[in-house]
């Protein structure tokens, strides 16, 4: 199932209005620990699965990458990341992440932000990606936390007040699909464990480097109730691996 609720005008104009589309990698309160994982990106070739409005596809630019293609199954996206990329070496392609079929050993590095738990199989992906990865090549990515993801209901357990009490973890061995409220929608989300994420990569031929779980930096602790509390459960996963020396 190919989901592409960013078309959907009311959708997009609420996904429009949240801090990480309105600061782009400053609003994202994983970027500090996602960006300390990318490889040194000068003269590379970048891929960017899911790419939203661009932002790490003009980063990469910024490390003095050599080329960067931006893969999204949104026109509304792609049209929001054109209207802010003006550079030759930067092109974006509509297109659904299974659907992605690239010349062998085409990239250096394979990045990847909150998208891949929006797709049914992630084994396929593994290896579509290990495919058109050179030798050494990396893939560092970012998804919701399977123990975010565990439930369809994905939010804290509240008192009378309406104070959070704590994050519910249930079915978490069970995977598969999660209906769940999301902006202004109900999507699809597709829940995995930790396990399967890493053995799903190690199975298509990737060695592990690091396995993170983020909390947001002291600065974007301070600015809200709601920051603090990502102290108290892990909302994303990033993983990053690299393809061995042939």
């Amino acid at each position: 199932m190919k989901q592409n609720k960013y078309d959907d005008k009311a959708f997009f104009a609420a996904y429009e209005k949240m801090p990480r589309s309105v600061k782009g990698l400053a609003g994202a309160g994983e970027w500090h620990v996602l960006k300390a994982l990318l490889p040194d990106m000068r003269g590379k070739a970048v891929l960017d699965l899911g790419c939203g409005f661009g932002w790490h596809c003009r980063y990469a630019r910024e490390q003095q990458a050599r080329s960067v293609v931006g893969v999204d199954l949104s026109e509304k996206m792609l049209e929001k990341a054109r209207e802010k990329t003006n550079d030759p070496f930067i092109s974006y392609l509509n297109m659904a992440i299974e659907d992605i079929d690239f010349p062998r050993a085409q990239f250096d590095v394979v990045i990847s932000s909150l998208a891949f738990h929006y797709i049914k199989s992630f084994r396929p992906i593994c290896k579509n990606v290990y495919d058109c990865l050179k030798a050494e090549g990396t893939v560092v990515f970012s998804v919701e936390h399977p123990i975010f993801t565990s439930r369809h209901q994905q939010d804290w357990c509240y008192d009378d007040q309406g104070n959070r009490q704590h994050w519910p973890v249930d079915h978490y061995q069970s995977e598969g699909m999660r209906e769940t409220s999301f902006l202004t929608e109900q999507v699809i989300k597709y829940h995995r464990t930790l396990s399967t994420y890493i053995n799903d990569l190690i199975e298509a031929g990737f060695r592990i480097n690091a396995v993170k779980e983020p909390t947001p930096s002291e600065d974007m602790s301070a600015l809200s109730q709601e920051m603090k509390d990502e102290w108290r459960r892990p909302m994303f996963l990033i993983i990053s691996a690299q393809k061995p020396k042939l």
